[in-house]
């Protein structure tokens, strides 16, 4: 493919206007002017600004592909084989998998990853949405209100699990409010029932501030037009709400829900700071299992194994929502 270069108008006289005419081209500069031609892919990937692009990207492509992609590469690799201490690898095909078929710590980290999803998930986006549309306004100070909201997602994960454990404990405040309507739950995170519940309240914390930026963004991003319109209709707030904003808002609701859906999946610090996968395997998570055998048992390929079980599950839901939201869109 190439890119045509159109040439110059010509003059008054019916000429190109160039030196052979008075020195003084059509534009009044006194340059001859451009002849047309034709310019290569390749004369604009090799330009002085394309040089230039690629030295301020090459950086980042570097770091993605060493911190991202070949370990991510390596990782599979080695779940079809067996790793000893030494770094010797032996393959060994579908061998890892074969052992996760029977393996029923598997399938309770699955089962558990997959319940504290479906909490942290639907809870994280609606609180989200919800503080968007709240922020979503003209008052004075409304600006400090969106830093101070922003808050949570700079704040240390290890920090944040340390601050919850002394509010879900028996006894922190968590427990004395809901003592003083009549509610005795004790310490949440020593409820096989009640742990998961408390580290989706966590995760949705944590990370609506930076999930209500983006829907923020799309908020505004929408025409005012669409809204008086809706006005004039008689449309309600809620109404506005339902037929307007959320039907062009979409396309940042699909980015909240598929990172809400890969961090939800691959939940580790916060569980590991709160609860170290307890009460009886209660929040013992996929990622949880991952470390177990790698860094516990070391065995490198079965847990590689699990991170590509893993990968599959999120790249599968990742589709299926994608498929949704463009059904819906339709």
């Amino acid at each position: 493919m190439s890119t045509s270069v159109a040439p110059a108008p010509p003059d008054a006289a019916g000429g190109a206007g160039g030196p052979g005419d008075g020195g003084v081209a059509a534009d009044g500069t006194g340059r001859p002017p451009v002849v047309g031609r034709t310019v290569t892919w390749k004369e604009l990937a090799t330009s002085r600004g394309a040089l230039v692009a690629y030295a301020f990207i090459f950086p980042y492509v570097a770091f993605f592909l060493a911190f991202r992609i070949l370990p991510a590469l390596y990782g599979v690799l080695l779940s079809f084989g067996d790793v000893s201490l030494a770094g010797r690898f032996r393959f060994v095909g579908l061998e890892n998998f074969a052992r996760l078929v029977q393996d029923d710590v598997f399938w309770h980290s699955l089962r558990v990853t997959t319940i504290y999803a479906l909490l942290a998930i639907p809870l994280a986006v609606v609180l989200s949405l919800l503080m968007a549309q709240l922020c979503n306004r003209a008052m004075r100070g409304m600006s400090f209100y969106r830093s101070l909201f922003f808050l949570p997602v700079v704040t240390s994960p290890v920090i944040s699990g340390i601050i919850f454990v002394w509010m879900f404990s028996g006894g922190g405040p968590l427990d004395e409010l809901l003592g003083s309507v009549g509610l005795e739950l004790g310490n949440w995170l020593q409820n096989e029932f009640l742990v998961l519940p408390a580290l989706a309240l966590v995760a949705a914390w944590s990370s609506f501030g930076y999930n209500m930026l983006i829907l923020l963004a799309g908020m505004l991003a929408i025409p005012p037009d669409y809204y008086e319109a809706a006005e004039l209709d008689g449309a309600s707030p809620w109404e506005r709400f339902r037929y307007v904003t959320l039907p062009l808002l979409k396309p940042a609701l699909f980015f909240v829900l598929v990172l809400e859906t890969v961090k939800s999946f691959q939940a580790f610090d916060t569980i590991y700071v709160m609860t170290g996968g307890g009460p009886a395997r209660g929040s013992y998570t996929l990622t949880f299992m991952i470390f177990d055998q790698g860094f516990g048992y070391f065995e490198f390929g079965y847990a590689s194994a699990v991170g590509v079980v893993l990968l599959v599950i999120t790249l599968i839901l990742s589709l299926i929502q994608r498929r949704l939201m463009g059904r819906s869109e339709s």
